[in-house]
């Protein structure tokens, strides 16, 4: 009997390392893919703002936007994300604006300012996106980011691919890589398990 059960709790932690780390690599793996078809819209997720200035982090995901926009990758670049309490400006407004300052056309350019988390604010825009008779989207985040949205636009019912910024401070050292991936493979089993966002949980990581 000790045999069996030491046997079974094996097996439950293997299978549970063999889960973690094939997520990992999973996360791993998209963050280094680079996929610019043509499609109907560039969807740049949103990131913090301060009274209508992108955060370095966001200013990374726009730039690589318009450059998409500017090899022809999709006509349109759809800005998201809401607004805290006190804002003056949602995220999507903030992107918007500053794409526009650096050239893009204003008809170019669609802001979605709904959602203050990652899933939320991807079904405000697969709604926008679908009415609009549209379907499939390039997503523009931080590379360790981008499985999670990718899996979240899919089961907004969009195509997806997936064009990471490699810009910016989420990217510029090993170990902010390195807690980033693991923090995204904790974030991803949570919204499989729940089908909820873990962008304001604590994942004590």
């Amino acid at each position: 009997m000790t045999r069996w059960f030491t046997r079974s709790v094996a097996g439950i932690v293997l299978v549970g390392l063999l889960i973690v780390g094939g997520t990992a690599f999973r996360v791993w793996h998209v963050a280094r893919a680079d996929e610019r078809p043509e499609a109907d819209a560039i969807l740049v997720l949103g990131a913090a703002q301060y009274n209508g200035r992108p955060s370095e982090i966001f200013q990374a995901r726009l730039a690589h936007a318009q450059r998409l926009y500017e090899e022809g990758v999709a006509a349109t670049i759809v800005t998201t994300g809401g607004m805290a309490d006190g804002d003056a400006f949602t995220e999507a407004e903030a992107g918007a604006n500053w794409l526009r300052a650096q050239g893009v056309p204003s008809e170019a350019l669609l802001a979605v300012g709904e959602g203050n988390d990652t899933l939320r604010s991807i079904r405000a825009a697969a709604d926008v996106v679908t009415q609009r008779g549209w379907k499939h989207v390039v997503i523009v985040s931080d590379p360790w980011h981008s499985l999670r949205a990718g899996i979240m636009a899919e089961d907004s019912g969009l195509t997806v691919s997936t064009s990471p910024t490699h810009s910016g401070p989420i990217v510029q050292t090993r170990s902010t890589q390195a807690r980033y991936i693991l923090r995204e493979t904790a974030a991803l089993l949570y919204y499989r398990v729940s089908k909820n966002p873990a962008d304001h949980v604590d994942l004590g990581l």
